[in-house]
């Protein structure tokens, strides 16, 4: 049996560098041997179905394939549609309250802990606020994320050492749930 899984690969087509097209994205995972490639916007998702590995040896897998084919390395990170459902389910903030730009989630490749987010001023960004989740970071930024101070923090080099990090806005993070379900 297949299990369907999103791949969020980390900074792609962003100001005409690191071009991936999607088209070329689709033909590489069903070289590989997934099912049911589909794509989601042009920043770098793509759900597809596979009958073997786990989330880490798919990701791996992929990352090389990419680097193969396009020369360049790009961080990917494979999540089951458990886990993607899950994120939706456990938000912490009130997401149906909110609009789509106002929240993010970021996912990591590793689980993290609260004390890599020790140094950040969490009341100096009021009224923006993040949580933890499992191998995610829910943010809330009622400005978006262009102008988020907390953002900013949260995306410097200390704090996500060690692991790959790649941010979705909420209507992404459902999309990505919905795309991967049955």
């Amino acid at each position: 049996m297949a299990t369907r899984y999103a791949a969020l690969l980390r900074g792609i087509n962003v100001g005409g560098s690191r071009k991936v097209p999607m088209a070329e994205l689709r033909t590489l995972l069903e070289g590989l041997g997934h099912e049911g490639v589909r794509t989601h916007l042009q920043s770098g998702q793509a759900v597809f179905a596979s009958g073997h590995g786990d989330e880490e040896s798919l990701a791996a897998e992929l990352a090389a394939a990419i680097e193969r084919h396009f020369g360049f390395a790009v961080d990917v990170i494979v999540r089951d549609h458990a886990y993607l459902k899950g994120i939706v389910d456990a938000c912490p903030f009130p997401a149906a309250e909110l609009e789509p730009k106002q929240l993010h989630v970021t996912y990591f490749s590793a689980p993290v802990t609260p004390e890599r987010f020790t140094e950040v001023d969490r009341a100096a960004c009021l009224p923006e606020d993040f949580r933890l989740g499992d191998r995610a970071l829910y943010l809330y930024a009622p400005d978006g994320l262009g102008r988020s101070k907390l953002a900013e923090h949260l995306s410097k080099p200390r704090v996500n050492k060690g692991v790959v990090a790649t941010s979705r806005n909420w209507n992404t993070v459902r999309k990505l749930a919905e795309l991967t379900e049955g």
